[in-house]
């Protein structure tokens, strides 16, 4: 009994945080017809080698990289996630300089940043000011069980993202 009266106790602790884990629907939206206003700003297998991304950002994002700043907040970045053609043996295919040849839109991945969350919204689920949601590709919210403030937040000298220096070199150019 009392073993199980800690389980319990554990999953209700837990349970909010895994809600969250990967974003927070309710507070990141996601941006109808980005991918006609926001800038791609890079092509690229993920860091798991499993998966291809398009990154985009829109332009407060841009501008704020342009004057050599940190993001501002309304600065909005966008990961589209695609699963990769695969061979016989299961392994993906690499296309044209190693990017992944892609098969499928997989989910959309947000990043927002604000300097104005709704108090609803706690810290301890952003990193920094950016907050996060992922997506179906059709828009509606999707399941997801990464945990995307964990992964961030060790980034905070590239503004808490894994393709700063892509986004800053595409903004040079």
């Amino acid at each position: 009994m009392k073993y199980a009266l800690r389980t319990i106790a554990a999953v209700l602790i837990a349970a909010p945080l895994y809600a969250y884990a990967g974003g927070d629907p309710e507070h990141v939206k996601f941006p109808e017809g980005y991918e006609k206003t926001f800038a791609k700003y890079a092509t690229m297998n993920r860091a798991n080698q499993t998966q291809v991304a398009k990154l985009y950002a829109n332009d407060v994002a841009i501008s704020s990289y342009q004057q050599g700043n940190k993001s501002a907040p309304g600065s909005v970045v966008i990961m589209e996630i695609y699963t990769p053609k695969k061979d016989a043996e299961g392994k993906p295919i690499a296309g044209s300089e190693g990017v992944f040849e892609i098969d499928s839109l997989s989910a959309v991945a947000v990043m927002e940043n604000r300097n104005n969350w709704d108090a609803a919204f706690p810290q301890e689920n952003r990193t920094g000011n950016w907050g996060f949601a992922v997506y179906n590709p059709d828009g509606t919210p999707k399941s997801n069980d990464l945990n995307c403030v964990q992964c961030h937040t060790p980034l905070q000298a590239q503004d808490y993202l894994f393709t700063y220096q892509k986004l800053v070199d595409f903004v040079k150019k």
